[in-house]
């Protein structure tokens, strides 16, 4: 019995070799025959045509050129007459606990020291992946983002420190990792990404993950990939939900296949309205990490054509498959018809390409009135009902205790109209005043209860510009800001 464990054992390890020897030929092939060559190049099939770098057939992928390689040494690094080529006794030391596994190994290690990679956004997602892509050995890493670090970020943006805030996020973000390895050349893009910089900037990568949070860069970054055949790992994390999914990658969708137009600006929810548990982008920012490394060693299977969710309230994932790449996409297709970039703010209807909350307008400015002339009204002792518009886990936070809440969500209910009314009749008044977080839902319910309230034509319905957040700013700076 023992015998036979021992040979079927020798056996095992037989076939490890084979296919670690396998491994490491296929990943010779990868690099240039050539003595000194450009930077890593990576490709994709989905917008038609070849690699700039390498003369390699998009179809088949991402291909990494190592820059100076030399085809003498990229024989197996198991065998006795290997070197570590291109790898330092001290790299191969540090990365030795996935070195040794076979999925990876030394070629694949190589790969990853030659990639040049991209992360726009370091923020919630762009925090994780970044680190774990510096940890694993990227030769390039790109940070890309205009924005300062704040103390509401520090709770999900673990690059970044209390003694950081006010700092580039970029800048802040490429000092950890530089310390984190000082071996991988990390670049600082200090800048806002639109049609007119994104081009030039991806060009110098060979893969790119959006780690952004609005729909204009999704848009922007989608179109700029597939014009520069360059596989896009996008990312997104809400409340305790998170997706992933890789775009215009072997043949497989780019974001416009699933999203030809983009969706109504009522629809879309980002962390800063809807909140966000922080462990939960550490998670999809992680995976990101994970699908680029792949795609750059050229293991396991990349989720392109294929959406990974995440629930945090059950701890699930679940994969569910997207529609496959459509001839008839705009920018992907067989005919493509966007064929340069665009407006891409215009293109989502005049919503900034920016994380940050931006201000509606939708009421007359009679139907608006500033929070020193609320301050005004209630020192007046003029009659009138504030509508708290927020949800109700955001009252414990700060508000007014002469508020009645009703959500926004809730508003255009019979009930909520009889309560109104209700409450307009108790105190003598005539006037309705909506106030939220920031003044974009407060419009928003504005123009629902001019609707509801049609048949009382003398009631005015107004909110106030700025909301909470205002109100702390200029009148009453012991409000706690959220």
């Amino acid at each position: 019995m023992t015998d036979s464990v021992e040979a079927l054992q020798a056996a095992l390890q037989q076939k490890e070799r084979e296919v670690a020897e396998l491994r490491c030929r296929l990943s010779a092939v990868h690099h240039s025959a050539a003595g000194a060559v450009s930077d890593a190049a990576l490709g994709s099939d989905a917008a038609g045509g070849s690699d700039a770098a390498g003369g390699s057939d998009a179809a088949d992928g991402v291909t990494v050129v190592a820059s100076g390689s030399d085809t003498s040494t990229q024989g197996c690094p198991h065998s006795g007459s290997c070197s570590a080529a291109t790898l330092s006794h001290g790299e191969v030391l540090r990365y030795s606990r996935q070195l040794i596994l076979p999925e990876l190994g030394m070629g694949g290690q190589r790969l990853l020291k030659a990639s040049r990679v991209l992360v726009v956004g370091a923020g919630g997602l762009g925090c994780p992946a970044a680190q774990y892509l510096t940890a694993a050995g990227v030769g390039t890493l790109g940070l890309l983002d205009y924005d300062v670090v704040e103390s509401t970020n520090l709770h999900r943006q673990i690059l970044h420190t209390e003694e950081r805030i006010g700092v580039h996020k970029a800048k802040s973000a490429a000092a950890a990792l530089r310390s984190l390895n000082s071996q991988v050349d990390v670049h600082v893009h200090d800048l806002v990404l639109d049609s007119g910089t994104a081009l030039d900037v991806i060009a110098g990568y060979d893969l790119i993950l959006d780690c952004t949070d609005n729909v204009a860069t999704r848009y922007l970054l989608n179109d700029a990939c597939v014009l520069s055949k360059k596989p896009l790992v996008s990312g997104a994390a809400l409340r305790l939900e998170g997706q992933l999914t890789v775009y215009n990658f072997k043949g497989g969708p780019c974001y416009r296949c699933l999203f030809p137009s983009p969706p109504p600006h009522e629809t879309v929810t980002n962390c800063s309205d809807g909140g966000v548990l922080g462990v939960i982008p550490g998670i999809i920012g992680s995976l990101q990490a994970l699908e680029a490394i792949k795609m750059i060693a050229g293991i396991g299977e990349p989720l392109s054509g294929k959406l990974l969710v995440f629930d945090g309230y059950s701890t699930c994932f679940r994969t569910v498959k997207l529609r496959p790449r459509q001839p008839s996409c705009a920018v992907c297709g067989d005919v493509p018809t966007v064929t340069r970039l665009v407006d891409y703010v215009q293109f989502c209807g005049g919503r900034p390409a920016s994380d940050k909350d931006s201000d509606l307008h939708l009421l007359s400015p009679e139907h608006r009135m500033s929070v020193i002339e609320y301050s005004e009204l209630l020192k007046t002792g003029e009659p009138h009902v504030l509508v708290d518009v927020r949800e109700p886990v955001e009252l414990s936070i700060c508000g007014f205790s002469h508020a009645l809440n009703i959500p926004l969500r809730e508003l255009d209910k019979p009930e909520s109209v009889s309560a109104i009314t209700a409450a307009l009749e108790a105190r003598a008044s005539a006037r309705v005043v909506c106030l939220c977080r920031r003044g974009n839902d407060s419009q928003r319910a504005v123009l629902k209860l001019k609707v509801a309230l049609k048949d009382s034509t003398e009631v005015l319905v107004q909110d106030v510009a700025g909301g909470l957040t205002r109100w702390a700013e200029l009148v009453d700076n012991s409000m706690p800001v959220y």
